[in-house]
């Protein structure tokens, strides 16, 4: 037998990183999180896999864990990147002072949903967050971290964050009426009509009663 023929001890696999597979190069994460959105777009967050996102973005489903962890931190991922276009919400609170807060707060909210190209990734995350306890716990907590404590910090007086909550709620709603149910005439109402009736009622939550 000569050294060729010899039977060679395979060499231990170091923890960490995946071995390289095909489509683990550069670009893989965000082909990962582009997966990670259809994915729960498409099947919502029970039916969405970890081995489903791998395969749409042509990556091992050892990767997907490298770089996101387990389903809930890809989805927390995927809301973030969805919620991207409504985290200058707190910007359009301070801009201007508290006078008329209320109605920059409300257009700038329901104008990132009159546009389908924000509208669709932000619908397949609320809806998760409907269905499911583990998706409304991440939805809940981002929202919490990234919106509303921000929200809250532009506030004067008492009660900041729970006056950002009910703001939040009045816009929430609207959405979920209008986008979510369909309700007419709310559904296909001008947006400057519903801008003109929301507004007053987000700026009470939003200004302190003196």
């Amino acid at each position: 037998m000569t050294d060729d023929d010899a039977p060679r001890t395979p060499v231990p696999r170091r923890r960490g990183r995946p071995a390289r597979t095909e489509g683990s190069g550069p670009g893989a994460r965000e082909r990962i999180l582009g997966a990670a959105r259809a994915e729960f777009a498409e099947h919502g967050y029970d039916k969405a896999s970890i081995r489903g996102i791998a395969k749409a973005a042509g990556v091992d489903p050892a990767l997907v864990h490298h770089y996101f962890g387990p389903k809930e931190q890809i989805f927390a991922a995927a809301v973030e990147v969805a919620m991207t276009p409504a985290l200058g919400a707190p910007d359009a609170v301070a801009e201007g002072g508290p006078e008329g807060a209320g109605e920059r707060l409300t257009r700038f909210f329901l104008g990132v949903w009159e546009d389908p190209v924000t509208r669709e990734p932000l619908l397949a995350i609320l809806r998760s967050a409907v269905a499911n306890r583990t998706a409304a716990a991440v939805f809940r907590d981002l929202v919490a971290t990234r919106l509303m404590a921000r929200v809250a910090g532009h506030l004067e007086g008492p009660d900041t964050r729970l006056r950002s909550e009910l703001a939040a709620a009045q816009l929430v709603g609207v959405v979920m009426m209008r986008h979510v149910i369909g309700l007419e005439p709310l559904a296909s109402a001008d947006l400057e009509e519903i801008v003109a009736a929301t507004a007053p009622v987000v700026q009470h939550h939003l200004r302190a009663e003196t």
